[in-house]
């Protein structure tokens, strides 16, 4: 807690749900402020003073904490420049008993307090706590029971096939609550849905119908703004060509009902067009086609519970793909797992046909072949365990991952790989080493700096090169068989400038030992 003072600065925060009347020149934030402001100069004997700053929430709901001005609010809390937040009402702040706490722990933390003009309540006593949480929980009972009572509404409404608002379909206008068929549109949709039975492809599908320019639908927003009237994009073309309001019919949470609309497409139609797209679906969750398949997704996750999920970059032409760890809203201090995912595919691949017991034509395991035999893989910081259908004990790998020149590997031992880990990069590097020696040795090399001109290098990079010809065979040769610990790749070899003569202090420095 901060020192007490005379002088209090107050900030006042004001929200409104909707952003209806904002645009007036008094509305309900001005209305908030005003006698937010009449409280603290009531208070002046206090050494209350406002501090000027606006923090305004138009048109944001009070269930979430995803606010500007609560933000910009907070950070000037933990920045010191408040000492108490004056609210018109407590559900201005938040709806939520979960996110009153934090505000709260926050307040505490930087000894700050919170005000409400109309309730009287202060944090700074464990009795002003007590009622405000009391009074929160019967705000968000109240919300809770608003929102039940709408939800039934809208699910009976839907039950008797009654459109309950939202964008109206192209094909469709609405009129008195009711979608009503545009002829026009209709012709289009049915276009729509007849190419894709001919090409069998939504991506080409969307290539057509850009080039003979056919466009979405044109609408108009409430402020006036045109909205529409551009290239389908393959996201709007899925949802058209799976949406049942074109069938006459009416969804809600899975379950259908016969609408008060007019079908536009029929059901043999929709049936085939839904019989194609459930079939491409199947082939993209078992990567038939991909070029780089993440063969293990959606069973990986890292040992914090939280799933790996596939991701790649790109460096000078070079795709490097990995399993990444996703944020956790209830943990964001865990730090980000990234994996890469040839090192854990390479890993994981021999335990399917060791532990396993599957084999398969090829060099790889197809997806549905793996989906099928394993349930889950947890990254763990010292173990890789792999848990397979129909087996109670999962199979525990010793791996730890490692970093390695600014990335992430695994570690594990050379007999738990399906494929050797060849390294490209420091084959070459042992292979210019020992170009380095014979250059040496040359006739029309005298000296060190004749040779490493002959090879267009520095003369340090050619000493460089020169300690690593001499490594020991073993050594050299796992390199070339790709049997080296994981941490020794052309970088790390590269910087060791006192690498040892003798080769058991070799074995012992590179890891080999």
């Amino acid at each position: 807690m901060k020192p007490q003072s005379s002088r209090r600065r107050c900030a006042i925060y004001t929200r409104k749900s909707t952003e209806e009347g904002l645009d007036q020149n008094f509305n309900s934030l001005d209305a908030q402020r005003e006698a937010c402001g009449a409280y603290i100069q009531s208070q002046t004997h206090e050494g209350w003073e406002p501090t000027g700053e606006h923090y305004d929430d138009g048109g944001y709901s009070g269930g979430s904490m995803d606010r500007p001005g609560l933000r910009q609010l907070l950070e000037d809390v933990e920045a010191g420049k408040i000492d108490i937040i004056v609210v018109y009402k407590v559900d201005r702040l938040t709806r939520s008993l979960a996110d009153f706490a934090r505000i709260v722990d926050v307040l505490d933390k930087h000894g700050a307090s919170f005000v409400s003009v109309t309730q009287a309540f202060n944090t700074t006593n464990s009795m002003g706590r007590l009622t405000l949480n009391v009074l929160l929980s019967f705000a968000q009972f109240e919300r809770e029971v608003t929102g039940e009572r709408i939800r039934d509404k809208i699910a009976a409404s839907k039950a008797r096939g009654m459109w309950m608002g939202g964008t109206v379909p192209l094909g469709y206008e609405a009129k008195d609550r009711k979608l009503i068929v545009v002829p026009a549109e209709a012709d289009k949709v049915r276009h729509i849905f007849g190419r894709y039975l001919a090409l069998g492809s939504v991506y080409a599908l969307q290539t057509e119908l850009a080039a003979d320019g056919i466009l979405t639908k044109s609408r108009v927003l409430k402020d006036g703004r045109n909205y529409g009237d551009k290239n389908f994009s393959r996201g709007a073309l899925y949802q058209m060509l799976r949406n049942r309001i074109y069938r006459g019919e009416i969804t809600h949470r899975g379950n259908t009902y016969p609408g008060e609309h007019d079908e536009i497409i029929d059901a043999e139609t929709f049936a085939r067009v839904s019989q194609s797209l459930n079939g491409n679906r199947v082939e993209h969750k078992h990567a038939a086609y991909a070029e780089h398949p993440s063969l293990f997704a959606g069973v990986v996750w890292d040992g914090d519970g939280r799933r790996l999920t596939p991701n790649h970059a790109n460096k000078a032409g070079v795709r490097y793909r990995y399993y990444i760890s996703r944020k956790d809203k209830e943990r964001l201090d865990l730090p980000i797992v990234r994996v890469p995912a040839g090192d854990l595919e390479n890993l994981l691949i021999l335990q399917l046909h060791r532990h396993g017991g599957v084999s398969w034509d090829g060099p790889r395991p197809t997806r549905e072949l793996i989906l099928a035999t394993i349930s889950k893989v947890t990254v763990h910081l010292d173990r890789v365990a792999i848990e397979f259908i129909g087996s109670d004990e999962p199979v525990s790998i010793p791996a730890t991952l490692v970093r390695c020149s600014g990335e992430k590997r695994i570690a594990a031992a050379p007999e738990h790989y399906a494929h050797p880990r060849q390294d490209a990069a420091l084959i070459k590097l042992v292979v210019r080493a020992h170009q380095a020696r014979k250059a040496l040795a040359e006739p029309e090399n005298p000296s060190l700096d004749a040779a490493a001109s002959s090879m267009r290098v520095s003369t340090p990079y050619f000493c460089s090169l020169l300690r690593l010809a001499h490594l020991a065979p073993d050594i050299t040769t796992a390199i070339l068989d790709g049997r080296q610990p994981a941490h020794l790749n052309r970088q790390f070899l590269a910087r060791i400038n006192n690498l040892p003569i003798d080769w058991q202090g070799q074995r012992e420095m590179l890891g080999f030992a």
